[in-house]
């Protein structure tokens, strides 16, 4: 690993060059020397002769190898890291010299709740993505727990409290009232709830999977929390599913405003006005791993999509 066509070393210190150090971003984010190459007008073999050099150079392997993928080593990652701030910090100077918009490259890989991202997440992709043409998306829509780095995920989106993992940096972005629905036809079949305590006679159509407690969590006006289970024969793991669900007369819904208010307008489902209910907001919260090193996809996009929901 001695043959090094580096120049010899420049005045602070590296003889690193750009085009390195773009390089070995692209194959991290493809996993794909094709793919790198490609990304970047090189073959395959240039893209990994050059990754060859750079790891010459650093004394340092970047990536693990086999027939069917690359994947960073533990160093790759951090350098991996470290080399997406230099590129940020290079588009950045470049944008603020030349009065340009800094633009933006590669793809960018979301999890979003389900029912968030189609109200939501996909109405401001489609004027994101104007702005930002050469940007693509892979997007996991999805409410489960989820480990960014692993999966290689840039930015998570949800909806509520139920992912606490405290290893990301959580970020709230949105908030939604929640309350009581149900479809016009079920109404007319059964009595509609006065009271909290009604609620238990009727059938009531739960968020939540394998040990998690069946049963809506409410409070009341006095500030008491009250846990009502109701003739529950049926758990989601999807609001969307639950609206669904809903819509067609199952049962009575606990959901938030944004997923359900175009039923509402359609006369499909009917809020339900509790005498005794106190009703709160749910909180939309985005997490990633790492603020250090942001990549500049992500802040970008974060920030524009804040401005875009604060909007009235």
């Amino acid at each position: 690993m001695s043959d090094r066509k580096f120049p010899n070393k420049a005045p602070y210190g590296t003889s690193l060059d750009l085009m390195a150090i773009r390089i070995f971003v692209a194959i991290a984010e493809t996993g794909s020397f094709i793919s790198a190459g490609k990304s970047i007008g090189l073959t395959r073999s240039a893209a990994g002769k050059a990754l060859a050099r750079l790891e010459g150079y650093l004394e340092t392997r970047l990536f693990h190898r086999t027939t069917r993928q690359v994947t960073l080593t533990v160093e790759g990652q951090e350098f991996y890291e470290r080399c997406l701030q230099i590129l940020k910090s290079i588009e950045e100077a470049e944008s603020s010299l030349c009065k340009q918009p800094i633009k933006l490259k590669g793809t960018l890989k979301i999890t979003v709740s389900e029912g968030y991202g189609k109200t939501v997440i996909l109405p401001f992709i489609q004027q994101f993505q104007r702005q930002f043409p050469e940007l693509s998306f892979d997007i996991s829509f999805t409410d489960r727990i989820v480990d960014l780095v692993e999966e290689g995920i840039d930015l998570a989106i949800r909806v509520g409290e139920s992912y606490t993992s405290t290893q990301y940096i959580r970020r709230v972005i949105d908030r939604s009232r929640i309350g009581l629905y149900a479809a016009p036809g079920y109404l007319k079949n059964n009595n509609s709830p006065r009271v909290i305590a009604d609620l238990n006679e009727h059938q009531v159509l739960i968020y939540g999977s394998g040990t998690a407690p069946a049963c809506f969590k409410l409070k009341t006006k006095n500030d008491q929390s009250v846990k009502i289970q109701g003739r529950s024969f049926i758990r989601f793991d999807s609001g969307d599913a639950i609206r669904v669900a809903c819509c067609t007369g199952m049962g009575i819904s606990l959901l938030p405003e944004f997923l359900v208010k175009d039923d509402v307008k359609a006369g499909l489902l009917t809020p339900l006005f509790i005498d005794d209910l106190h009703q709160e907001d749910v909180s939309i919260h985005s997490l990633y791993p790492d603020r250090q090193f942001l990549p500049n996809r992500v802040r970008v996009f974060l920030d524009t999509l804040i401005e875009y929901l604060e909007k009235p």
